[in-house]
């Protein structure tokens, strides 16, 4: 199955870890350390310049990659695609 997220960027619901809700997230100092260093190594993919309201932590090919999302995690569950 596939997740779209956006601006037309779609990923394999197979290689998510985890979806999380930016404002209840972002109050934890390892959550916001996690973000920063994902930023730092360039891991994180920004699917819309609009206020972020989610991130979605993915595995591809034994790497981590982080999108930032204007969706909701709810928003988000409920988009689940089957190709």
């Amino acid at each position: 199955m596939y997740l779209h997220l956006g601006n037309d960027v779609v990923i394999n619901t197979e290689k998510i870890i985890a979806m999380f809700d930016i404002d209840a997230c972002t109050v934890s100092k390892k959550t916001r350390d996690f973000l920063a260093a994902a930023q730092k190594n360039g891991e994180v993919i920004n699917v819309s310049y609009e206020l972020p309201r989610s991130f979605v932590v993915c595995i591809d090919r034994g790497k981590t990659k982080v999108y930032i999302s204007q969706l909701s995690t709810k928003t988000l569950s409920r988009r689940k695609l089957s190709i």
